[in-house]
């Protein structure tokens, strides 16, 4: 995940810091090297940074930090709010129109990813926003951008304007502007050509397009791997079209984040939606504020809330809650959560929105979603009775499941004494559920699936 190496790093300095009885100019100096240098180390552009550690400087003595007993809450606290106004504040939301469709106009390099994207976006609107989207298939230089379109938008269940590669992309979406309007959609997304390099005839395009639509949206994607490249990118197509946001892909990569930390400062293009994986459910909307707690590894407990409302089966859930309830929680059950917890991505990706849970390593999360497929092959393999009542597992239906499952007796074992922990761990969450009381430390494990 990006700024995975940049929290780390910020977690290190603020524990160090929290060590000191008080602080000084001494060790705030210091302290403020050290993130420095640690954004430095993200990418993050050097006049960003340094700004950055002047207003943290200005502020801490403006509030009189130093005079604190306990100093380093307070210097966290300013750290989060510069953050926030680094990565854009509430610059980041999108304005939808009322009484007339919203027109986004997506643009970038060829291969960043728009035409995906332009379906990641139409699929967040249609089924987490509740609008009536367009899509429409501008980008006449790649055939294979049109057809790509094309089946996206039977996927995501989505109209499109397809004109084919014949007709000029301006006249595309002029078409594509009137259907809308004519037949009441709520938003309009235009994909467009993009070129492996910028170029006056790609621009001449675009603002040609730009002129004839009057977009209220227009949205740059850029590639969270690219690092200052992406912020250069940005700057050039700022200024030949006037943009309205960014749309960042490969958060969810190894990216140092620096380009996430950069663009708004360097251009004033807020970020206004983030790409997290290749499927078209993995586009987020920006929160600048959750993006700040996640960096200074507060968690994102929001994040977690939404997705748990977006995926979760809330008949499942009500039915598990009703059994805890009861003292009663089998083998099926197990299952059923199991696949629940899948439903909202990676173990590693969940454990980072939950503020105070452990880090968790790519080759952890690997193990522990092995571990989830191992132990639903194993439960298929056995009769509904001793899914339903594990206590009646001895050593001889043990082994048939064994052969059936192409498990051995140590691989049942080690399931069953995870399906006694996850049970335990259902009870104690049940409990502080009635009792309206959080469990020291945090949640109780997942049943050991970490």
């Amino acid at each position: 995940m990006a700024f995975e190496s940049l929290t780390d790093k910020l977690s290190s300095i603020f524990k160090k810091m929290r060590g000191q009885a008080r602080l000084t100019e001494q060790n705030m100096d210091s302290m403020l090297k050290e993130i420095r240098i640690a954004l430095l180390e993200a990418d993050v552009n050097y006049k960003v940074v340094k700004e950055f550690t002047n207003n943290i400087k200005e502020k801490a003595i403006g509030q009189e930090v130093l005079l604190k007993l306990n100093p380093s809450q307070m210097l966290v606290k300013i750290v989060h709010e510069e953050l926030v106004t680094l990565l854009g504040s509430t610059d980041s939301e999108l304005h939808y129109q009322n009484n007339k469709p919203t027109i986004i106009m997506l643009v970038g390099l060829q291969g960043s990813g728009k035409t995906t994207t332009a379906g990641k976006l139409a699929f967040l609107m249609k089924n987490k926003l509740h609008k009536k989207v367009l899509l429409a298939a501008g980008d006449v230089y790649r055939p294979a951008a049109i057809d790509q379109l094309d089946q996206i938008a039977k996927q995501v269940g989505v109209d499109i304007v397809n004109m084919g590669s014949n007709v000029s992309p301006v006249v595309i979406a002029k078409k594509a502007k009137e259907k809308a309007y004519n037949d009441h959609y709520d938003v309009l997304i235009i994909d467009t050509a993009g070129r492996l390099q910028i170029d006056e005839p790609l621009m001449k395009e675009l603002n040609n397009i730009k002129n004839e639509v009057e977009p209220d949206e227009i949205l740059l994607l850029v590639d969270a791997m690219s690092g200052q490249d992406a912020v250069n990118v940005a700057t050039t197509f700022n200024a030949q079209l006037t943009l309205t946001g960014a749309v960042m892909s490969k958060l969810d990569g190894d990216a140092r984040g620096g380009a996430a930390l950069s663009i708004k400062h360097m251009t004033g293009v807020p970020i206004k939606f983030s790409g997290v994986g290749e499927k078209l459910t993995d586009l987020d909307i920006f929160y600048p504020d959750r993006m700040a707690d996640r960096i200074l590894g507060m968690g994102d407990v929001m994040t977690l809330v939404e997705k748990a409302q977006q995926e979760l089966d809330e008949k499942e859930m009500k039915k598990a809650a009703n059994k805890m309830a009861k003292g009663k929680f089998d083998l099926e059950d197990m299952i059923s959560q199991m696949k629940q917890i899948q439903k909202l991505g990676s173990l590693g990706g969940l454990m980072k929105l939950i503020p105070g849970m452990p880090k968790v390593t790519p080759e952890q999360t690997e193990a522990a979603e092995k571990q989830m497929k191992l132990f639903e092959t194993i439960v298929n393999s056995m009769t509904i009775e001793e899914r339903r009542n594990p206590d009646i597992l001895k050593y001889s239906r043990k082994n048939r499941i064994a052969r059936g499952s192409g498990t051995n007796l140590t691989q049942i074992n080690s399931m069953l004494k995870k399906y006694e922990q996850m049970k335990e761990a259902m009870k104690q969450m049940e409990s502080y559920r009635k009792s309206g009381r959080m469990p020291p430390g945090g949640f109780p494990g997942m049943g050991g699936f970490r």
